[in-house]
């Protein structure tokens, strides 16, 4: 009897958004994909390089041509874009790009999202224009892929897949997080019903929800007492990391996971359970 081996992937075109970070989900993701047999097009906002957290600037780091060039590394093909999700038009250059150099896409994964920050006060201190940022960002960003990606794989006929990069916050709506919860929440209600409408011409749509992983957005989180504290919380134990998630993601979308779809699936170390 042999392991469990993923099939189905090889020679597909995936599209990962948001995976230029050195420390990251977005990048595991990319890198996990290519290793299972896909060409993978990165997408990143194009930060200047002073952006850079310090083991960046240590590494060398580049952002997406760094990712691309791991995945040239193992035998794959690679296209780096700078690309806003958060604006339609830039989405819409995307496809174009993709389906001009590729010919075709497979496979959708949204993890670009609004990096942590002020947004993390009561409702009644939320400044206006944070809570448009999250949510254009993170619900409408996700929205516009998913849409015009979306519309690509059903007019292509031969099925896909779609992976929404959700967070355990769209079940837990913590207070001082209502920005992110809601924005959450909603690639949830997004997920489930393009799940709905899109399986009849087998397109696949799920959202993955990580808890805590030890990336750099997490960095705001000082090492020592207070991040003990944060993963002490965790029962299993210990943060996540970005292979965590992109071992699902890489599932979801191979032969092995296509009888799923419209699932919201918590990677938190049990965190959150049954929901």
């Amino acid at each position: 009897m042999t392991g469990l081996a993923l099939t189905g992937l090889d020679g597909k075109v995936a599209v990962v958004t948001g995976a230029g970070r050195m420390r990251s989900i977005g990048r595991p993701i990319a890198v996990e994909l290519a290793r299972a047999g896909c060409d993978v097009v990165l997408t990143g906002s194009g930060r200047a390089p002073e952006r850079y957290p310090d083991d960046e600037k240590e590494a060398g780091w580049r952002d997406i041509a760094s990712v691309a060039e791991e995945i040239q590394a193992l035998g794959r093909r690679a296209l780096p874009v700078v690309s806003d999700v958060s604006d339609p038009e830039s989405v819409d250059r995307l496809l174009a790009e993709v389906l001009g150099t590729f010919g075709r896409v497979d496979i959708v994964v949204n993890n670009a999202a609004a990096a942590r920050g002020a947004d993390r006060v009561p409702v009644t201190d939320l400044d206006i224009e944070l809570w448009r940022t999250v949510i254009e960002v993170n619900l409408n960003g996700t929205f516009y892929m998913c849409r015009a990606f979306g519309r690509a794989l059903a007019e292509q006929g031969v099925g896909g897949s779609i992976v929404n990069i959700s967070s355990d916050a769209g079940k837990a709506m913590a207070a001082r997080m209502a920005a992110y919860s809601a924005s959450k929440a909603g690639i949830h209600a997004l997920t489930c019903a393009m799940a709905a409408e899109l399986g009849g011409v087998g397109v696949r749509v799920n959202a993955v929800c990580p808890g805590v992983i030890d990336t750099n957005r997490f960095d705001d989180v000082p090492r020592g007492q207070q991040w003990d504290s944060l993963v002490a919380r965790i029962p299993l134990g210990r943060a996540g990391a970005g292979e965590d998630i992109a071992w699902l993601t890489a599932f979801l979308c191979s032969d092995q996971g296509s009888w799923i779809t419209g699932q919201l699936y918590s990677i938190n170390g049990g965190t959150i359970t049954g929901r």
